[in-house]
């Protein structure tokens, strides 16, 4: 790159933290100048292998900076964001954008009134089968989430709601495009004192309809994401980082009537009827893709370079984080 990169800080190096940290270090249009946390014997640690400054405060750092990623615990997120926006610094803040919708409107007013970029860490936007179906322009009718992980003890100031299901409440709010009108959302504590399983009915405006699912009490981890329209399907598996897509063929209508009598499962039969036009059944191949976030972070770097909206903005953090409470609302109304 011809222009100098910009100073980063990272606020809160925890694990997500640490890892924002050394993608910055490696990435050529950022320059990490500081890593900053309460435990300054941990950011001093990682300062030493990056080779930046370590602070408990961003003002303790030597050198300005261009912008920050927030990634301390959500229930700061305001505390930290607001004033780093008020003078007029560019943030990505990791999801949820808030502890709550009155701290996300503080955090949304801050960025407003300064102009300062404001970003929402949704890492899902940037899977790589994500943003194939997002370019496509696809507005499907019904979408099927799950997403289910291990118990892990980090995280637990929220609860599944927050931690695991808003990244897929996000994709979903972005894909369908409609308000939502009605939630059926059923689910409780498991392990913790917070919800750790949930699962909700979503019901738009324009007739879509999507069914998500979290868990964060599981022994297997899954992160699949489906999407039904009347031209067909997509699938996404985000662990496995592999994505399907079945749409008619030209041939469909012609010869919808033979296709029914085949085996779809008989790899041969599934050729020929690709062969012939019937059905177009594409693999995508997301191998040589960038990683989520990698390429979250890049982008935000980009657009303040580029004086351009960041992909995910803070009005969908928030719109994301009102479902969320809504959807917490109605479980906190069950006997569970």
């Amino acid at each position: 790159m011809t222009e100098a990169p910009l100073k980063v800080a990272v606020i809160g190096v925890g694990h997500l933290g640490t890892i924002h940290a050394r993608i910055y270090s490696e990435y050529p249009g950022a320059e990490l100048v500081g890593v900053i946390d309460h435990d300054l014997e941990r950011a001093q640690a990682l300062a030493e292998e990056l080779g930046c400054e370590a602070a408990r405060d961003v003002a303790d750092l030597s050198s300005p900076i261009d912008c920050a990623s927030v990634v301390v615990p959500t229930s700061l997120h305001a505390a930290v964001a607001v004033p780093l926006l008020e003078r007029g610094v560019p943030l990505l803040v990791e999801k949820p954008l808030a502890a709550t919708l009155e701290e996300a409107d503080q955090i949304l007013a801050a960025a407003e009134k300064s102009g300062a970029a404001l970003a929402v860490g949704h890492v899902e936007r940037f899977q790589p089968g994500v943003r194939h179906l997002l370019k496509e322009g696809r507005r499907p009718r019904f979408i099927e989430c799950h997403r289910l992980a291990p118990f892990n003890p980090r995280g637990t100031d929220v609860g599944v709601v927050h931690d695991l299901m808003i990244h897929d409440l996000d994709l979903v709010l972005e894909f369908i495009g409609s308000e939502v009108v009605s939630v059926d959302a059923v689910g409780g504590e498991i392990l913790t004192d917070r919800e750790d399983v949930a699962s909700v009915r979503l019901v738009f405006a324009n007739g879509a309809r999507a069914n998500v699912t979290a868990s964060r009490a599981s022994l297997s981890p899954m992160r699949r994401f489906r999407m039904f329209s009347s031209g067909g399907y997509a699938s996404l598996d985000f662990t496995k980082n592999y994505g399907l897509m079945v749409n008619k063929g030209p041939a469909w209508d012609a010869r919808r009537e033979e296709a029914g009598t085949l085996n779809m499962a008989d790899p041969a039969q599934r050729e020929a009827l690709m062969r012939d036009g019937v059905l177009k059944i594409e693999e995508l191949d997301l191998s040589g893709e960038e990683r989520p976030l990698q390429a979250e972070l890049a982008s935000f770097v980009e657009c303040i370079r580029d004086g351009r909206e960041p992909l995910v903005t803070g009005a969908d953090g928030r719109r994301a984080l009102a479902l969320a409470e809504r959807i917490v609302s109605e479980l906190h109304a069950l006997d569970w």
